[in-house]
């Protein structure tokens, strides 16, 4: 999603304009728009925010300028999140070598450490409403490697059989919350009992500089899909940045200056919950 939508801003600056303010008022309120489609999903509004921040630092530019290096940081991001997976993959290296790992929804990072470091084994919950997860497993043991497949209501009976909970999240925010799929709290709570870690991976595009209390509304689609879990109950977030343990979020948000400027482009900010 979040690459589709920093594509549409590419393609937007291929329309005509009469000057540069002209075409970034247009970006700003696609980037907007598009935010506000899927607002569950903070690496969206991270990658538009990224670049409507670097766009707008170079008004001055004559407008073709301005053109190529919008398209520029376009694709200097997609770059990016795919050096930030490759990251992330290396820094999990010792969590899942000969591992086993119950995973929930099909998160993509996730899907690329499995792909780089298999674990010894996997359970994979079904992940519904959705049921992604079947498809996940699947794709596991065609690539060889030993896997189950769980109704979710089963998965947190499975717990204290793993070595972790290895999970993807859809934002993560300043405070250590998590936005990711529904289901995701009973096996928190339950690795918690168990003394089992709860492992984010999560590029830091998905770094939302505002607490959970002011997670934005989710869209219509997304009610039903995810829900907020809280701090306490995630052990550690790896970033391509380094590992952080939640209550470290903060300083790492502090440390990337486009987040927060760029999230106040796309995003209005809740006064709570």
């Amino acid at each position: 999603m979040a690459r589709r939508a920093v594509e549409t801003l590419a393609e937007l600056t291929e329309l005509e304009a009469r000057s540069c303010g002209d075409l970034l008022e247009r970006l700003r309120e696609a980037g907007r728009q598009l935010a506000a489609c899927r607002p569950g999903v903070g690496a969206v509004a991270g990658a538009v925010g990224r670049v409507l921040a670097a766009a707008g630092h170079e008004s001055h530019l004559e407008l073709d300028d301005l053109r190529r290096l919008t398209q520029e940081e376009a694709q200097a991001l997609d770059d990016a999140r795919r050096r930030a997976a490759a990251s992330i993959t290396i820094q999990l290296r010792e969590r899942l070598d000969g591992a086993t790992v119950v995973t929930h929804s099909a998160s993509g990072t996730v899907r690329e450490a499995f792909q780089q470091i298999a674990p010894a084994k996997v359970i994979c919950t079904v992940s519904e409403p959705v049921g992604e997860g079947r498809a996940f497993a699947d794709e596991w043991r065609e690539a060889g490697l030993e896997t189950e497949l769980v109704e979710d209501a089963d998965a947190p009976d499975r717990i204290p059989d793993a070595s972790l909970v290895l999970i993807g999240a859809d934002t993560v925010f300043r405070d250590g919350t998590i936005c990711n799929k529904v289901g995701t709290i009973p096996l928190a709570k339950a690795a918690a009992d168990a003394g089992v870690p709860t492992v984010v991976a999560a590029e830091v595009i998905k770094l939302a500089p505002v607490p959970g209390s002011q997670a934005p509304e989710l869209a219509d689609i997304e009610r039903s899909l995810f829900e907020l879990v809280p701090p306490e109950l995630i052990t550690e977030v790896v970033t391509e940045e380094g590992t952080f343990e939640p209550d470290d979020i903060a300083a790492l948000v502090d440390r990337v200056p486009f987040l927060q400027e760029g999230y106040a482009l796309v995003m209005p900010v809740s006064a709570g919950r």
